[in-house]
């Protein structure tokens, strides 16, 4: 099976500055763009307390981080160390400026997730958010992110949920099925020489794949897509976005 790694760089390279000037699209004339952090109190699906009561001194690295808003959001939740790993150098340029604009300490690296360019044990938290839905190895990811986590340390992992992954939002029906064959690839853009591929895991494959990498979870949230926000009765976004989960959203330690 052809490796889907170089594709989705060449896309996410290509896609980055249109992709970020999306993301940061509400920001105010002269504002400074969002970073938000999975570890915030308010982040989707809330911080458990009785897993990780204060962000303040901690060791944090982010799995996929994209264009640096998780890792940046964090340091400045106070975090000690931050360091964010991503497979797109476009992508790491923005990072990198978000995190100059900001000015917060942070490091951010090219990296395969299923191959960390880190040490063992070297972190207390470890998070993925729309990102390890992209990896084909997701084992291999899990492992290596037990492997740079102390023991004891917290891994959140977020993805797409599979039951939205199902659907045609606009058209409000299935178009596939839930034990479908999980690869598959989405045009983002016909101008893009690229397409993004992805994989769908059912609840039940990532739940085990994180007990067999050496988790044992201790939260699972299902949210929302990011999107369905409000009152539905007031948005011109498809009904169907406020009935079905967007994401599923797994806290765990590592054992």
């Amino acid at each position: 099976m052809t490796d889907p790694r170089p594709e989705n760089r060449r896309l996410w390279n290509e896609w980055s500055d249109d992709f970020q000037a999306l993301w940061n699209a509400d920001t105010d004339e002269g504002g400074s763009p969002p970073a938000p952090s999975p570890l915030a109190a308010d982040a989707p699906g809330g911080r458990p307390s009785e897993l990780l009561d204060a962000v303040e001194g901690i060791d944090y690295v982010e799995l996929g981080c994209g264009g640096g808003q998780g890792p940046v959001g964090t340091a400045e939740l106070g975090a000690d160390r931050v360091v964010g790993v991503d497979l797109s150098g476009e992508q790491l340029r923005h990072a990198r400026r978000l995190r100059d604009h900001r000015g917060v300490d942070a490091r951010f690296l090219a990296g395969d997730a299923a191959a960390l360019p880190l040490a063992n044990d070297a972190f207390d938290v470890a998070a993925s958010v729309a990102a390890l839905q992209m990896v084909p190895d997701l084992e291999g990811a899990f492992r290596e992110a037990r492997r740079v986590l102390r023991e004891g340390g917290v891994f959140v992992l977020g993805v797409p949920h599979p039951i939205h992954e199902m659907l045609d939002v606009e058209a409000g029906r299935f178009e596939r099925g839930y034990f479908d064959e999980d690869r598959r690839r989405i045009t983002i853009d016909e101008s893009y020489d690229a397409e993004l591929v992805v994989f769908d895991r059912t609840v039940a494959d990532l739940h085990n794949a994180l007990v067999d990498a050496g988790f044992e979870v201790r939260r699972l949230f299902e949210l929302r897509h990011h999107r369905a926000d409000g009152d539905p009765g007031e948005s011109d976004l498809p009904d169907l976005l406020w009935k079905v989960p967007g994401e599923v959203r797994f806290w765990a330690v590592a054992a």
